[in-house]
């Protein structure tokens, strides 16, 4: 029998080699009832085991962002015949990823269901609107067991990722459509989240599974650099303590317990070159963290960065599955049954092509019972637009719907009574995918809420010029990537690459209407609450004076969108607004 227990490996084995390789009681009641059946993994015969090894298989997701539906425009894949260029192939959604997974756990003996982190927060409408219980419900119901923290996790603050775990309707959108939210059938593991009140890990730092008498543990954390990627309100009185520390820390703690092999789940990731299933080379914050893991750890599941590879790095398999359910990923694990330990793993990631997995029933009605409720401001019309709005940037970091996000909140917050603003910044991150229309070049609330769905407030505020410099120096200033903000329409600068991080913004540059920014005068300036918090590690931004808090985002860009479409459907924006020198 199969047993997972969560909780805070007694020899050391050489390490292994790896090859890669709202009401409607009847539908409620069925939905309910669906939802209370207990999940096991079922147990089927299976060929003989080479070797006299345990075989068990691990499928993996991470960054599913309650994408319950199949994300617009699938996954970009290279172009077999030009691989310079891409193709979208049609994938993702709980509904294939549901059966792919059902059909992987039936010809395996032993397996689990195992996540990366950031499966809520950042979500469509359909799940967002919901506070991302039908997401939560979602996975459960698919059989996941267990699951990183992600940073998105935090979005709402702790305790409203405690309420995900354990059920509850506290939440301002619990529980509004179907049912008493009952909580997460799955375990979530935050190995390096410590409440600082209590000492404590946030929840439990692993949890263990055994097969045949064989234990396999699985820590889970995210990364270090949670406080600068959230708002900083959301996560007061937590530490992150450092990945690769807290787990070697772990070790000994599971080796006691008999656990030789360990399977880490982290929601940190790198930047990988090649395809979606190979690693012909890979750089980021992933590289360094395992390369710092204590040699009992077998494989890394990993995510964040929305990435896929499948890689070996310091002598064992790290893998990543995209984004939005796009991919899950299927590990081949071999144990010595004398050892107790990994001595093979292989990986491969499988697209949840929907073109190739039939809907599973169970999640097409969970999907239906909320889209029910939801459908009338998912499909409630708002304008026009000739064209999609994309979210690719140009060299200089530039995006058409950035400066459309831009340009509504500012339009939102430019008279006196709602804050003066004389130009809007926002951060790339709160933009989270293109503006799509409907094939007759319709834009739906739900396709405004898929591109803001934060529901950040906007807060304009003042800043000198010589701070509004200091803001865009914050762009590469301590960040771990550049974070290129947005900006509206009528202001514009020019950065160089080939200067110091510090000094490559040109203040000569900064022209607002075609002004020079004054470094003595006073600017007011809109941002979102994310930002003027702090957020993504632009300090001067919570340093703002004589502050008015206005909309939300989504508000402002559905009302431009509105506004705009009066004159005749939308075309994209020009780009022109960020120059870079080199």
């Amino acid at each position: 029998r199969r047993q997972i227990l969560a909780g805070g490996a007694a020899r050391s084995c050489p390490r292994p080699r790896f090859p890669r390789s709202p009401p409607m009681r009847p539908l409620l009641a069925a939905l309910v009832a669906l939802l209370a059946v207990p999940i096991a993994g079922r147990v089927v015969p299976a060929a003989a085991e080479e070797n006299g090894r345990l075989q068990v298989k691990l499928l993996a997701i991470n960054d599913f962002h309650g994408n319950l539906k199949p994300p617009p425009g699938g996954i970009a894949l290279r172009d077999p015949a030009d691989p310079k260029k891409t193709v979208q192939v049609a994938a993702g959604g709980s509904e294939a990823m549901a059966t792919l997974v059902k059909e992987k756990r039936a010809k395996a003996k032993n397996s689990v269901f195992v996540a990366a982190g950031d499966l809520v927060g950042a979500s469509p409408l359909l799940s967002a609107l919901f506070a991302d219980e039908p997401t939560i419900e979602a996975l459960s119901a698919m059989g996941l067991e267990v699951s990183a923290v992600g940073n998105h996790e935090f979005d709402k603050g702790a305790s409203e990722l405690l309420r995900k775990q354990n059920g509850g309707c506290q939440s301002d959108k619990s529980c509004l459509a179907l049912h008493p939210f009952l909580g997460a059938k799955f375990q979530y593991l935050a190995a390096s989240t410590i409440d600082t009140a209590t000492g404590k890990t946030l929840l439990p730092p692993y949890a263990i599974k055994t097969f045949e008498g064989i234990s396999i543990g699985f820590v889970g954390l995210t990364l270090k650099g949670t406080p600068g990627v959230v708002s900083p309100s959301g996560v007061v009185g937590l530490e992150f303590r450092d990945e690769a520390e807290t787990v070697n820390a772990l070790v000994p703690e599971l080796k006691a317990k008999g656990v030789e092999a360990i399977v880490v789940l982290i929601h940190e990731g790198g930047f990988p070159t090649g395809g979606y299933d190979e690693c012909p080379g890979i750089s980021g914050p992933i590289v360094g963290i395992v390369g710092r893991l204590d040699p009992a750890v077998d494989v890394v599941v990993s995510g964040h960065t929305h990435a896929a590879y499948n890689c070996v790095i310091a002598g064992r398999l790290v893998t990543s599955g995209d984004k939005f359910g796009t991919i899950v990923t299927e590990i081949d694990l071999e144990i010595d049954r004398a050892s107790r330990d990994v001595v093979s793993a292989k990986a491969a990631n499988v697209i949840v092509r929907t073109d190739t997995y039939a809907k599973d029933t169970d999640q097409t009605a969970l999907i239906a019972a909320y889209e029910r409720v939801a459908a009338p401001l998912i499909d409630k019309p708002i304008g026009r637009i000739t064209a999609t709005i994309g979210k690719s940037a140009t060299t200089a970091g530039e995006m058409p719907i950035g400066d459309l996000v831009a340009d509504g909140q500012l339009a939102a917050t430019r008279t006196a009574d709602k804050g003066g603003a004389t130009l809007a910044l926002t951060n790339t991150g709160g933009i989270r995918t293109d503006l799509v229309a409907t094939a007759e070049g319709v834009v739906t609330y739900g396709a405004i809420f898929a591109v803001q769905p934060f529901s950040n407030q906007l807060v304009t505020q003042t800043l000198s010029g010589a701070e509004l410099h200091r803001v865009l120096e914050e762009q590469w200033l301590d960040q771990p990537k550049p974070r290129i903000l947005q900006v509206s329409q009528g202001f514009t600068y020019r950065w160089d690459a080939g200067k110091p991080v510090g000094s490559r913004v040109e203040p000569a540059s900064m022209r607002l209407d075609g002004r020079p920014i004054d470094p003595a005068a006073d600017y007011r300036v809109t941002i979102n609450a994310f930002l003027a918090d702090g957020g993504d590690g632009f300090t001067t931004l919570a340093k703002g004076r004589d502050k008015v808090t206005g909309i939300y985002d989504v508000e402002a860009l559905e009302a431009h969108v509105a506004a705009l479409s009066k004159a005749g459907p939308v075309v994209p924006p020009t780009v022109g607004r960020i120059e870079r020198g080199e």
